[in-house]
C-alpha cells in the first residue's frame, strides 16, 4: 500500500487534489503544515481493501487446521462448501476482528483530523469568521449549518457586519408559509409529534382561528387519541366552547368515513396520539393518516429540545409527507437555534409559533427577522459558553467521531 503526497495552499485545495487523483473514497493517513501550505499523505480505498484481504488471508492460513473424526464425516446430509467455511473462519478469527476494529478506529481519527484541519485553515484565513462559527455552535446550530453560513464570509470586515451576513444567510434558508395560509386555504390537517409537544392545545388555537374565519359550521375536529386518560374530553371541552363538533377516530376505515361525511367543512383538524419518537406505534399512526390521501400532516416541534432530539423526531415522522411544521413552547426555550436549524436543514415550511396555553391568543404567524434575532442575540455575551480557538476544532470534530462510532 503506497501512499502519495499532495501539497496545497489550503486544506480545501489539497483535499480537492486528493479526490481528483484517488477518488472520493481516498483515505488520508497523515497531514502537517509546510512552507507551501498543507501537505497530506493519502492512499486509495482499493489499496486499503487489498491490504485487508491480504492480512485476512494470512491470518486464516496461519490458523490451526481442524481435523474431523472419521465417525463425523457422514453425519451431515451434504458436504459443506469450501467458500462458506473460509468465510466463517475469517469472521471468527481474532486477528481479522482486530484488523476491522483498527480500521474503524482509524476512520474516526481521520475524520477528526479533517474536521480539525478545516477549522484550523478557517482560523488562519479568517479568525473573525471562526469566532462567529463558534458562536453559532453555542447558539444551538449544528456544525453543518454553521459551516455552510460561515464558509464564504469575507476577511477584513467588522464582526458586526459578518454577523449580519450570517443572519441574512440563515434568513434565506428558513422557509415560512404565507400569512395564515392554513386557515385561509382550508383543508384537512393532522398535527403529529411526540408526547407533550402541545398538539391538542394547538388544534384548539387553530380551530378558534377557523371559527373566526368561517364560523363554527365550517370547522370540525377529529381525534385519534384514545390512549391518554380524558384526552378526548379535553378536546371536547374546547369544541364545546367554540361550538365545533368533535369526532373520535378508531381506525383508517373510520377516518375515511368521517372525512367523507365532513366534506362540506372548510377546515378539519385532527388531533393525533402523543407518543415518543422512538415508539414503534408511530409507524401505525403514520399508516392510519396515509390511508386518507387528503390529509396533510403538520409536524409539531418543541423549541426546548436539543438538535439531536429534534433530529430523532423528524426521522420518526418524516416518512409521511407533511405540509410543514409548527414550533411550540417558544416562551420556555432558552434559544431558538436548535429548532430553527432543524427547519433549515430539513426544508420544513414553518406555519406558526406558539408560546403559551391561552386559546386562541398564544399562536402567531412566523416572522423570520424576529426569529433569527431571537436565535442569535447574545450568542457572544457569555464567555463560559463560547469556545476558545483551541476548543473549536474539538467541537467540530466531535460530531464526526460520533458518526464514525455509530457506523
Amino acid at each position: 500500500m503506497s501512499a502519495r503526497k499532495f501539497v496545497g495552499a489550503t486544506s480545501r485545495e489539497v483535499l480537492y487534489k486528493v479526490k481528483r487523483a484517488l477518488g472520493d473514497d481516498a483515505l488520508i493517513i497523515a497531514n502537517h503544515a509546510v512552507a507551501e501550505g498543507v501537505e497530506v499523505l493519502a492512499v486509495p480505498a482499493a489499496a486499503l481493501d487489498a491490504a485487508k484481504a491480504e492480512t485476512a488471508s494470512t491470518a486464516v492460513a496461519a490458523a490451526p487446521k481442524r481435523v474431523l473424526p472419521a465417525t463425523l464425516v457422514y453425519s451431515e446430509p451434504a458436504a459443506p462448501e469450501v467458500r462458506p467455511a473460509v468465510a466463517a473462519e475469517k469472521a471468527t478469527h481474532p486477528a481479522v476482528d482486530g484488523i476491522l476494529s483498527e480500521i474503524q478506529r482509524m476512520r474516526g481519527l481521520l475524520q477528526d483530523e479533517l474536521a480539525a484541519l478545516a477549522v484550523s485553515d478557517l482560523q488562519r484565513r479568517n479568525p473573525v469568521a471562526t469566532g462567529i462559527l463558534g458562536e453559532l455552535l453555542c447558539a444551538g446550530f449544528s456544525p453543518v449549518t454553521a459551516r455552510a453560513v460561515t464558509a464564504n464570509l469575507p476577511a477584513g470586515e467588522p464582526v458586526e457586519m459578518l454577523r449580519r451576513r450570517v443572519s441574512a444567510a440563515l434568513e434565506r434558508r428558513l422557509v415560512t408559509a404565507d400569512n395564515d395560509v392554513m386557515i385561509e386555504g382550508g383543508g384537512v390537517f393532522a398535527l403529529v409529534g411526540p408526547t407533550g409537544v402541545g398538539k391538542t392545545t394547538t388544534v384548539a388555537k387553530l380551530a378558534a382561528r377557523g371559527v373566526m374565519r368561517y364560523g363554527a359550521s365550517g370547522v370540525a375536529l377529529l381525534t385519534t387519541d384514545s390512549y391518554r386518560i380524558a384526552a378526548q374530553d379535553q378536546l371536547r371541552v374546547y369544541g364545546k366552547i367554540l361550538g365545533v363538533p368533535v369526532h373520535p377516530v378508531k381506525d383508517a376505515t373510520d377516518l375515511g368515513t368521517l372525512l367523507s361525511e365532513l366534506g362540506d367543512k372548510r377546515l378539519v383538524l385532527i388531533d393525533t396520539v402523543g407518543m415518543s419518537q422512538r415508539d414503534r406505534m408511530v409507524s401505525g399512526q403514520t399508516a392510519l393518516l396515509a390511508a386518507s390521501p387528503g390529509v396533510r400532516q403538520i409536524l409539531m416541534l418543541n423549541a426546548t429540545c436539543t438538535v439531536a432530539t429534534l433530529e430523532e423526531v423528524v426521522a420518526a415522522y418524516a416518512p409521511a409527507e407533511h405540509a410543514g411544521c409548527i414550533i411550540s413552547k417558544v416562551d420556555e426555550a432558552a434559544g431558538l437555534g436548535p429548532v430553527l436549524d432543524i427547519c433549515v436543514r430539513h426544508a420544513l415550511v414553518l406555519h406558526y409559533m406558539t408560546n403559551g396555553q391561552r386559546v386562541p391568543e398564544d399562536i402567531y404567524t412566523p416572522n423570520r427577522v424576529y426569529l433569527l434575532h431571537r436565535a442569535l442575540r447574545g450568542m457572544a455575551d457569555n464567555p463560559a459558553l463560547t469556545p476558545s480557538p483551541e476548543e473549536l476544532p474539538l467541537m467540530m470534530a466531535a460530531p464526526a467521531a460520533a458518526g464514525a462510532a455509530h457506523a
